[in-house]
């Protein structure tokens, strides 16, 4: 089931959000993430949140702002069985264009996004990392 996400979820969407950005990322060190735990917690109530539930536990979710994608993040025990492309599929519902950066080095997730339909619109850098990525879009 798909529903926005409440505040009562915070704790369970930002342990997917380390969890699936230390495995994903695994190029990144997770000093980085931690470091940026604390900001992210706070912004995500005000961003448009998704979540997958199933039987009571949220699976992923999803976070947009207007029609940029600021990620799809799925438990790493439940990749794999479309939770993201549902997720996504909502989010094509309600927008005519969607934008994402990618790091160049995620190869899986560049490849979901291909498949999804995105292409490729220029190479950028994510300065507070140092790391290569690409800027995507995906339109109806």
């Amino acid at each position: 089931m798909l529903r926005k996400m409440m505040l009562k979820d915070l704790d369970e969407v930002m342990t997917i959000w380390l969890e699936a950005n230390c495995v994903a990322h695994d190029f990144i060190s997770s000093k980085y993430w931690l470091d940026n735990y604390s900001e992210v917690r706070k912004m995500l109530p005000e961003a448009q949140v998704t979540v997958f539930v199933e039987k009571g536990e949220i699976l992923g979710f999803i976070g947009l702002e207007n029609n940029y994608l600021a990620g799809i993040f799925v438990k790493k025990s439940s990749q794999g069985k479309g939770i993201g492309k549902s997720l996504l599929n909502e989010a094509k519902k309600s927008n005519p264009s969607l934008t994402l950066h990618v790091y160049q080095n995620n190869t899986s997730g560049i490849n979901f996004y291909f498949h999804e339909g995105f292409k490729i619109l220029k190479e950028d850098l994510d300065e507070s990392t140092g790391e290569k990525e690409w800027v995507m879009v995906w339109e109806k």
